[in-house]
């Protein structure tokens, strides 16, 4: 497959194009029991109580469909996904965070985490989503549910994701406290954490 010339103006810094994503992840696929599964949001919320979405529930919430590259910190970018499910925003408006949040912490099986800004997993583009280029997500690759945020590097956005945190201030994920970059921006190839600049994250 051929990519048009003007496909190099969408690659960040460092980036090459692949046609296909790859199975990429730390730890066991997990088993998804549709009877037990549910998706915490907690932490700070607005009235301090934690909320459980479970799988009937999650389903009926309203859904968009997203177009978007996606940029891997290991320099692979595949272009033009096609990323259905339910906005960030759905979330935040059904549970809505308290005034002074800050951070999100999102959470996956088997403890792995991953932390952003609220205003970036707020972005219009971000989503769990549940279905890729038309078909619903395999196990492998993040069934039933994983965090997409187009405008940051991958590892941004667990499969598998369990829960969402609402912090009132910034703490280090899975992969933050293990050397990646905090902030993970693809145009400033913010690749790992001796790149930050005073006020980018948490002392590790």
């Amino acid at each position: 497959m051929a990519f048009p010339a003007e496909a190099a103006d969408r690659l960040p810094p460092g980036q090459r194009v692949q046609q296909q994503l790859p199975v990429l992840h730390y730890g066991p696929v997990p088993k998804f029991r549709p009877q037990t599964w549910d998706l915490r949001v907690f932490g700070a919320t607005k009235t301090g109580e934690e909320f459980a979405i479970n799988w009937a529930d999650f389903q009926r919430l309203p859904r968009v469909t997203v177009r978007a590259d996606f940029h891997c910190v290991t320099k692979f970018s595949v272009l033009d996904n096609e990323w259905h499910g339910i906005p960030t925003s759905v979330i935040l408006r059904e549970v809505p965070p308290a005034p002074n949040v800050t951070h999100v912490m999102v959470w996956a099986e088997y403890g792995y985490s991953a932390n952003m800004r609220l205003a970036d997993f707020a972005s219009p583009n971000s989503l769990l989503a549940t279905h890729h280029n038309g078909e619903q997500l395999t196990p492998e690759h993040g069934f039933p549910v994983r965090l997409i945020v187009p405008h940051l590097y991958a590892w941004k956005g667990p499969k598998w994701v369990r829960g969402i945190e609402y912090l009132t201030e910034d703490r280090r994920g899975f992969w933050e406290e293990r050397g990646y970059h905090n902030l993970a921006d693809p145009w400033k190839e913010q690749r790992y954490s001796y790149q930050e600049e005073p006020g980018d994250g948490p002392e590790l």
